[in-house]
């Protein structure tokens, strides 16, 4: 009879761990190699930015597993400007590397992690290395033939003009091209090429390269309210150095 006692007892006990013990939550993992679009909503540029700048973005389009919403649009990406290089002079052009590494999901679940660029706005003239995840600067040779050729036009002008008045117009008209075309090749030769620019408002995607996991309480969004959306910005912006103004009346450029 005791012993029938206890073996109750002990039956009770397990079945009540049973009971108490609660269901193990579902896991939901983000692969590495998954592309995540993101807007940007702040501007960066290897003319202003330095090492260590931060870079503000928010994900543009749902991403799930087995059915389940994980990164939901309006989630918060913060990176940071790991490496740069302003375009030369005369030869060189502008590098730009971002690392991501921090995601915040619009309930406050917090993801550290380290990814990189994967892709950058299609309409963006710019240079992009998908092995390195790196944005290169667009060349400007076009520009810089156009100053050299304005140069030289306006100088011909000139010298035509002042060659006219000394009865000598071809004189002046060589000298004249050439002292325009040399003032057209200095100011190309004084100036920077095009810098990088992630413009405010342009779009990218995120490469993980490694994995993201949540459980079912951290991707819960009930009573979340409605997602920020970045503002609109214009986009990709064209970065080519302007080649508007006559070179006789040219500002040199700040290095």
């Amino acid at each position: 009879m005791r012993s029938a006692i206890v073996l109750l007892t002990a039956l009770r006990l397990c079945a009540q761990d049973v009971v108490d013990k609660p269901a193990p939550l579902k896991t939901f993992t983000v692969d590495p190699g998954t592309h995540i679009p993101l807007t940007m909503l702040n501007s960066v540029s290897t003319k202003h930015a330095v090492e260590g700048d931060r870079v503000y973005l928010e994900s543009l389009f749902p991403i799930m597993v087995n059915g389940k919403v994980v990164i939901p649009p309006g989630s918060s990406v913060a990176g940071t400007v790991t490496s740069l290089k302003r375009p030369g002079r005369v030869k060189g052009k502008g590098e730009l590397y971002v690392r991501f590494d921090t995601l915040i999901l619009p309930n406050g679940v917090t993801r550290d992690f380290k990814s990189r660029l994967g892709s950058i706005d299609g309409r963006d003239n710019q240079g992009f290395d998908r092995e390195e995840g790196k944005i290169k600067g667009e060349g400007n040779k076009s520009g810089d033939a156009q100053v050299i050729g304005v140069g030289a036009t306006t100088g011909a002008t000139v010298g035509a003009i002042a060659g006219a008045a000394a009865k000598s117009t071809g004189m002046g008209l060589g000298i004249g091209a050439a002292a325009g075309a040399a003032a057209g090749l200095m100011g190309v030769l004084l100036t920077r090429g095009p810098d990088v620019v992630l413009a405010k408002g342009s779009t990218l995607e995120m490469l993980l390269d490694r994995p993201l996991q949540f459980d079912e309480n951290d991707i819960d969004f009930q009573g979340v309210g409605g997602v920020r959306r970045g503002t609109d910005g214009p986009g990709p912006v064209s970065n080519k150095k302007s080649n508007t103004g006559g070179v006789m009346g040219r500002r040199l450029p700040i290095p």
